[in-house]
């Protein structure tokens, strides 16, 4: 019972090793799923951190190229403006005022470089302004997206983590699981060897009462033919002891019975333990000098079931039932004798 109960109780660990083994595959699952999904997301978001860079490059070198652009034009309009020949005709008349046609000459020319100059000066601001709005526009994205990128990795991170956690756990359990079975094996192997040593036992123990009963049986046996013989020998002791008082000897009908008993006693022990029913209760008629025909407990109807013995002469190898003296006495001591023996 007690291995029983020890291979139970090991049963259902091992069952619930395996229903922990189950869940942790599947939270192992689970992670896997939700890993792949965040690595797409991470792949996403890296091609499109590449796409904005290219953007931010590409932003960047068309502002570098229209600074250069703007730099160019405006070198080449101060160029232009400073190199501007002015070709006089010099009149000889004397009331000419060249003094301040020059000084008109000379302030409507740079009021036009002036106003080329602001013109240009605005459409570089503006662009500029443009470009750096569209920039900072795409800085804050590109802000957001690293952020998100340094998120992602963070994540990806304690998933792996929690990944080789669960993986030691696994291996915690199915080693747990292998050491759980190898005890169970070593267990039923031990219970099934007590077993078969405890059958062997009780098949020897078996053999060996049987052997005992036998032995029993024989000895009974032999104990009931002793007792016989010494009932047998006391009896003729008596009889010797009635014949010197004087008292007559042993009728051939009482010999024949004592030579009876050993010729049938074989088939009488063989029945044992045996049937009260059939077992014979003489008649005791009393010694010479009692009253005759004086019955006691044994019965003369009874004789017949001695073996060879009938009610009447006439009845097999039987002698006549009614005995007297010494023969009665010798039937009642050995109906006695086989009553006491079941």
């Amino acid at each position: 019972d007690k291995l029983h109960e020890e291979l139970r109780s090991m049963e259902g660990m091992v069952e619930d090793f395996k229903k922990r083994y189950e869940e942790e595959i599947n939270k192992r699952t689970a992670a896997e799923n939700d890993f792949v999904v965040l690595k797409k997301d991470i792949d996403a978001a890296y091609m499109t951190k590449v796409e904005l860079e290219a953007k931010v490059d590409s932003v960047t070198d068309e502002i570098n190229f229209l600074k250069a652009l703007y730099d160019a034009e405006l070198s080449q309009m101060q160029s232009d403006t400073s190199d501007t020949s002015v070709v006089l005709s010099m009149d000889n008349n004397r009331c000419l005022d060249l003094d301040s046609i020059i000084a008109e000459v000379r302030a409507q020319y740079e009021a036009i470089a002036q106003r080329s100059k602001a013109e240009a000066e605005a459409l570089y601001q503006s662009k500029l302004g443009e470009l750096q709005t569209t920039a900072g526009m795409h800085g804050d994205d590109l802000k957001s997206i690293k952020s998100e990128i340094m998120e992602l990795n963070r994540m990806i991170q304690r998933l792996r983590a929690e990944i080789e956690s669960i993986k030691k756990q696994n291996a915690n359990l199915q080693t747990a699981i292998a050491d759980a079975e190898q005890r169970g094996e070593v267990a039923l192997k031990d219970a099934n060897a007590k077993l078969q040593d405890l059958k062997a036992a009780l098949q020897q123990a078996k053999e060996d009462l049987a052997r005992l009963l036998k032995e029993y049986q024989e000895l009974m046996n032999v104990k009931l033919a002793l007792d016989i013989e010494i009932a047998t020998y006391r009896t003729l002791l008596e009889g010797e002891e009635c014949r010197l008082v004087g008292i007559p000897l042993v009728s051939r009908r009482l010999r024949g019975l004592v030579a009876l008993l050993p010729e049938h006693f074989d088939s009488w022990v063989g029945k044992i333990p045996w049937r009260m029913d059939r077992l014979p209760t003489p008649v005791f008629l009393g010694f010479p000098g009692d009253s005759a025909g004086k019955e006691s407990a044994c019965n003369a109807g009874d004789l017949g079931s001695f073996p060879g013995l009938g009610r009447s002469p006439g009845e097999g190898r039987g002698y006549p039932l009614q005995y007297s003296g010494l023969e009665n006495s010798m039937a009642c001591i050995v109906h006695g004798i086989m009553k006491s023996q079941t």
